[in-house]
């Protein structure tokens, strides 16, 4: 009975938290959003390593960093419900009987971040690597 009341409550937490994961979005743009006129670039290469691509002009100006990322449908999606579908695995893998399930599409985007002459976030935004995929992929599901 105790085993029962054990497995049900890990059940309840872990749906809890994918949930509260699910609705959140990718993390880096709650990191950009708070960052904005805050975050310097030696902040963001700590947290994210160096940009794919940096355009610093001669002449003064702002700098430009790209970076690009694989995003899946849970971080996209602010109320994706697969949260439940992932907690039921992680259960199941705890009690032993790992499940076997459909593979995750990973998106490419590909965020552009603007940094004043002083090095600080200035501003940001994420947009698909090729507009219109994630859109795409959904429909042909």
């Amino acid at each position: 009975m105790k085993e029962r009341s054990h497995i049900g409550a890990v059940l309840t937490l872990l749906w809890v938290s994918s949930l509260l994961v699910a609705c959140g979005g990718p993390w880096r743009d709650g990191y950009f959003k708070k960052g904005v006129n805050r975050l310097t670039q030696d902040e963001v290469t700590e947290k994210l390593g160096p940009p794919h691509t940096a355009k610093t002009p001669a002449l003064g100006g702002d700098t430009v960093w790209t970076y690009r990322v694989p995003l899946t449908e849970k971080e996209l999606s602010p109320l994706h419900f697969s949260g439940l579908s992932d907690a039921t695995k992680q259960a199941t893998s705890l009690l032993g009987k790992p499940g076997e399930g459909p593979k995750e599409i990973l998106y490419c985007y590909r965020y552009t971040l603007t940094f004043n002459e002083q090095k600080i976030l200035k501003q940001w935004k994420r947009e698909e690597c090729v507009p219109g995929t994630r859109e795409a992929l959904l429909q042909n599901e």
